[in-house]
């Protein structure tokens, strides 16, 4: 029943246009070609857990190598760049500046699976009708989970350069959780689009290196339908030399963090909590603090806490 529901409330009435001649996994693969080969520019807006934070964005292609620029239009002010798989948030007021090494390129705007043939059995891709999006024609895609296990969502493809134009994330009960929307998008010359060099003296507060999680002093006896590992991290605070490990999995669309750390003298955190889209559970393994966080339904959440271990 809810699946059904789903589908009435994504799947528009308007079916007559050109984007009906591709499927959805089809619309998918050119809106991630188009991703990593064109360079663009805008406005976006991104609306989560009550709040609206409006950024400018850059992104540009050279030799092969993305580059992503989100510049922060209100306080607090900040500058985050991804590089390939090298990212970087640099805050204005402080010169802080937090990096972090990714071995799997991701995007700011839109989580989307390497390979969207590969998902046909946790979603069911529906391509809908169409709509004007910062004042260019968009295409609809639905992307309808068949399990409580994930959320579903809907894109708008630009159908003149397949770039995502705005994303909606809905919870179980179909209320929306997460916008992310172009207000304005530009396309650049490849090679041509400026990017002003950080020169503020900044000052690094985390330093991220990746790890082979199989190595680690942990577990993770079965994973979700859908879902892979696709990092496993081990992070050093500076200021409190704390060592935190990160292990992100994902299914394509939807990710979940699970830290680690040594509980020390604290008593330690247990239970759930949520905020917005993100839900979370904390459980105490010995001397070991885990906390499994994600944009899922709490139900996979606590799924996945329950089958981490220590070795």
């Amino acid at each position: 029943m809810r699946f059904l529901l789903f589908y009435l409330l994504f799947i528009s009435s308007t079916f007559a246009s050109e984007g009906q001649n591709l499927t959805g996994s089809q619309w998918l693969r050119n809106v991630s070609d188009a991703m990593k080969t064109l360079s663009y520019h805008g406005t976006v807006v991104f609306m989560k857990n009550g709040q609206i934070d409006t950024m400018k964005y850059q992104h540009s292609v050279e030799k092969g190598i993305e580059t992503e620029r989100l510049i922060s239009l209100n306080t607090p002010l900040r500058e985050i760049t991804r590089n390939s798989g090298e990212i970087s948030c640099l805050y204005k007021e402080t010169s802080q500046k937090v990096e972090s090494d990714h071995p799997v390129d991701r995007s700011f705007i839109v989580n989307l699976p390497l390979h969207a043939e590969q998902i046909s059995e946790q979603y069911l891709l529906a391509v809908a009708g169409q709509e004007m999006i910062a004042m260019r024609p968009a295409q609809i895609i639905a992307i309808l989970p068949k399990d409580n296990l994930r959320y579903a969502r809907k894109l708008w493809v630009d159908t003149a350069t397949s770039l995502p134009l705005k994303v909606e994330v809905y919870g179980l009960d179909g209320n929306v959780l997460e916008q992310v929307l172009f207000t304005e998008l530009a396309i650049d010359d490849n090679g041509t689009s400026s990017q002003a060099q950080q020169n503020v003296l900044s000052q690094h507060l985390h330093e991220f290196k990746v790890e082979t999680f199989g190595n680690s002093a942990y577990q993770l006896e079965s994973l979700p339908a859908g879902f892979e590992k696709i990092f496993f991290i081990r992070t050093s605070m500076q200021q409190s030399n704390k060592q935190v490990d990160h292990l992100l999995i994902s299914d394509g669309f939807s990710n979940i963090s699970i830290y680690f750390e040594a509980k020390g003298n604290n008593k330690g955190i247990e239970g759930q909590r949520s905020l917005g889209p993100v839900n979370s559970y904390s459980r105490v393994m010995g001397d070991v603090q885990i906390t499994v966080m994600g944009e899922v339904p709490m139900e996979t959440i606590q799924l996945v806490a329950n089958k981490v271990d220590v070795r």
